[in-house]
């Protein structure tokens, strides 16, 4: 175990890190308690905070542990993952008895808890059923059913949500802004899209976008270049196929992304994405505002020339067979077979 320090990388998820509970994104229901519990001076000593990769799990329990006055010297952080034996925890055990060195608390985050062996949870149990006045601790997991429930009955628990595709998008924007540079819409969409649910993920691929290109305005063939997606072509082509019935059409488009090396999980998200928009503009539902905010105006213009001659072509049941292909996308030996099936089933 280490004494947490401030990080000097200038990499994006270090620098945009939040620093206060006013810079959390997206999770309202859990710094509205926090702050409430500091208000009052309801603390508890034992937090477990769970959720997916790149949520803000960590960033929140820093956050907690300055909100409670906490200084470096007395911030400990252990990664789990590489501290999983009962003698890293019996370590942690004798060590937590020790009055803070200047701080009211000493605060000890433990991440990838759930990767600690069933020996160092029997150990850490202990040490959790009765821990010193003077000690907050702050689990973080992404697989919280690997928890024992021993554990977890004695830390008040908070579920981290996802940031959606629009959260993650504005994300983007505010970033490259701050940075000097401008995302196109549909730039920023496909970074959205990319960051899969995770701020660090999101964080990654734009750094390395904004890191690789040498003109200020990025479009969304930048974003592609730079980060291996599916060419937004190959998209249109799906889509093209499907309304007018063109297998061959679709075939090819297929084949080109799996010759090109694409995902197939990310092309049928991609494809999914573009299909939901032309089914909403189809409906004639007064949907168009709306895909207007969430594509570029040469995607928004090709979606409405094709809702006009989609018809009866495109139905929910389309979506619904590619869902299914997105879900299945990567589980047999031919990536591409899911979509081909998918595409082969709408138009027969």
């Amino acid at each position: 175990m280490k004494k947490s320090d401030t990080p000097h990388s200038q990499v994006f998820y270090r620098k945009y890190r939040p620093q206060t509970f006013k810079e959390v994104i997206g999770e309202d229901h859990i710094v509205r308690v926090l702050e409430n519990q500091i208000k009052l001076g309801t603390t508890s000593h034992a937090y477990l905070f769970s959720g997916g990769r790149g949520t803000g799990k960590t960033s929140v329990a820093r956050i907690l542990a300055k909100e409670l006055g906490t200084s470096q010297n007395d911030l400990f952080e252990m990664d789990a993952a590489t501290h999983t034996s009962v003698d890293d925890i019996r370590e942690l055990g004798e060590n937590v008895g020790s009055m803070p060195f200047e701080s009211k608390y000493k605060i000890y985050i433990i991440d990838e808890v759930h990767m600690l062996s069933k020996a160092a949870f029997n150990a850490f149990l202990k040490t959790l059923e009765e821990p010193p006045a003077h000690v907050v601790f702050i689990l973080a997991t992404t697989e919280i059913e690997k928890v024992p429930e021993t554990i977890r009955s004695r830390c008040q628990t908070f579920v981290f949500k996802a940031p959606n595709q629009s959260v993650l998008k504005e994300f983007a924007l505010t970033i490259a802004k701050k940075e000097g540079f401008t995302l196109d819409t549909d730039a920023a969409e496909l970074v959205a899209l990319l960051g899969d649910g995770s701020f660090r993920d999101s964080h990654g691929i734009l750094e390395k976008v904004l890191t690789s290109s040498t003109d200020k305005k990025i479009s969304r063939k930048d974003v592609e270049a730079v980060s291996g997606a599916p060419k937004a072509e190959l998209v249109r082509k799906i889509l093209e196929s499907i309304v007018h019935k063109d297998l061959s059409l679709g075939l090819e488009a297929i084949q080109s992304a799996a010759s090109a090396n694409a995902d197939m999980k990310l092309f049928s998200k991609l494809i999914l994405e573009r299909l939901r928009f032309l089914f909403l503009l189809r409906l004639k539902a007064g949907m168009d505002e709306y895909v207007a905010t969430q594509v570029s105006e040469d995607d928004l213009s090709f979606l409405k020339e094709l809702a006009l001659k989609a018809g009866p072509n495109l139905t929910s049941e389309t979506l619904v067979r590619f869902i299914e292909a997105y879900e299945s996308a990567g589980r047999t030996s031919i990536p591409e077979l899911a979509l081909e099936l998918a595409l082969a089933d709408v138009l027969k």
